[in-house]
C-alpha cells in the first residue's frame, strides 16, 4: 500500500513496504486520533493544532504494516477529555486498548467506565509543562499522585519526560507499585549516544523489570536520513531487558511544537514520516525474531492486558 493523503497532499503513511515477517498480533503501542474537531473539540490551551487522522485511516495504515493491535493515547490538545481516544478505540473494538490523561477533577466512575472501555493506564506529558513543572521534584509529585489514582485498577503510569527527570526519579519507580512507562526512548537524543547524561539510569530502570520503555518516535530523537543514529540507543535498551521494551509508530506524527495564541490554534500538516521505513529498522534493532515477537506482541499483550 502507498501512502494515505491528507488535504494538500501530505503523506500520512507507510511509503515503504514492510521487508520482515511481522509476528501475528504486533502491536503498535503508542498512536493518537484525531476526529472531526466538530465532534470532538480540542482543549482551548492546547499548544498546537493538528489536522484530523481518523481510526479509518490509522486502520489502513496498520493494515500496509501488518499490524493488528493498537494502542490509542490521548494526546495534549484535548486536555482531560478521553472522548476521542475512546472514539478511536471502539473502531477497532478487541484490538485497541487505551491510555487517558486524567486530572484532578476526574471522578472514580469515569475511571471505571474507561477501565470497561479498554483504558490500561493514564499518561503524564511533562514536556509540555510548564518549566516550573518540570522539575524533578514536581514531576515527582505528580507521578506520586498518578501512582495512587492508577492503583486500585492495575493500570500503569505513563510519562513523556527527560532523561535528567528520569535520573531523578529513579528510586520512585524502583519503588512503584504499578508499572511506569517511558516514552520514546526517555527522551534521549540520538546524537548524544548512549553515554549521554540519564540514559544508564533509564537503562538500568528497564534492566530492573519496573520500568518499560517506548522505542518509538524515532524521528523525534533522529537529527539523520533514516534515522540510523537512533540504533545505539534501541540496541542498549533491548539489551538491558526485552520483556520491557514496547515499540509503537507515534502515527499521525502531529507536528507538537508548543506555540501561543493564535499560532497555536492555526491547524498544522503532520510531519512527514515513512512508517514502513521506520517499522523496516526493528530488525536491525532486535536481529533475533524471538526478541522481536516479546517487543511487538509479547510486551504489549503483558502490559495493555490483550
Amino acid at each position: 500500500m502507498g501512502a494515505l493523503l491528507l488535504g494538500g497532499g501530505r503523506a500520512l503513511g507507510a511509503q515503504t513496504p514492510v521487508d520482515f515477517q511481522v509476528p501475528a498480533h504486533a502491536c503498535d503501542c503508542h498512536t493518537h486520533v484525531f476526529p472531526d474537531p466538530s465532534r470532538f473539540p480540542f482543549w482551548a490551551g492546547r499548544g498546537y493544532t493538528p489536522q484530523p487522522a481518523s481510526p479509518a485511516q490509522m486502520a489502513a495504515l496498520h493494515r500496509a504494516l501488518h499490524i493488528e493491535r493498537v494502542v490509542i493515547v490521548t494526546p495534549s490538545v484535548y486536555g482531560a477529555d478521553n472522548s476521542a481516544t475512546l472514539f478511536g478505540m471502539r473502531a477497532r473494538g478487541g484490538a485497541a486498548r487505551g491510555v487517558a490523561v486524567i486530572d484532578g477533577k476526574t471522578p472514580e466512575r469515569d475511571l471505571d467506565a474507561m477501565h470497561r472501555a479498554g483504558v490500561r493506564g493514564i499518561r503524564l506529558n511533562l514536556t509540555n509543562s510548564a518549566p516550573a513543572a518540570q522539575t524533578v521534584a514536581a514531576s515527582s509529585a505528580l507521578i506520586r499522585q498518578a501512582i495512587q489514582r492508577v492503583r486500585p485498577r492495575n493500570w500503569h503510569v505513563q510519562i513523556n519526560t527527560t532523561l535528567k527527570v528520569i535520573a531523578g526519579i529513579k528510586g520512585m519507580v524502583l519503588d512503584s507499585p504499578v508499572p511506569v512507562v517511558f516514552d520514546h526512548f526517555g527522551g534521549a537524543r540520538a546524537a548524544l549516544g548512549a553515554g549521554q547524561p540519564g540514559f544508564a539510569e533509564l537503562a538500568e530502570l528497564v534492566h530492573s523489570g519496573r520500568a518499560y520503555v517506548k522505542i518509538s518516535g524515532a524521528y523525534r530523537i533522529s537529527q539523520r536520513p533514516g534515522y540510523t543514529d537512533v540504533t545505539p540507543l534501541a540496541q542498549a535498551l533491548i539489551a538491558a531487558n526485552g520483556e520491557r521494551v514496547v515499540w509503537g509508530t507515534d502515527w499521525p506524527h502531529p507536528d507538537s511544537a508548543m506555540a501561543q495564541g493564535k499560532e497555536a490554534l492555526r491547524p498544522r500538516p503532520p510531519l512527514p514520516v515513512d512508517d514502513g521505513l521506520v517499522f523496516n529498522l526493528l530488525p536491525v534493532w532486535a536481529p533475533d525474531a524471538a526478541v522481536r515477537k516479546k517487543i511487538l506482541v509479547d510486551n504489549p499483550a503483558r502490559l495493555y492486558g490483550f
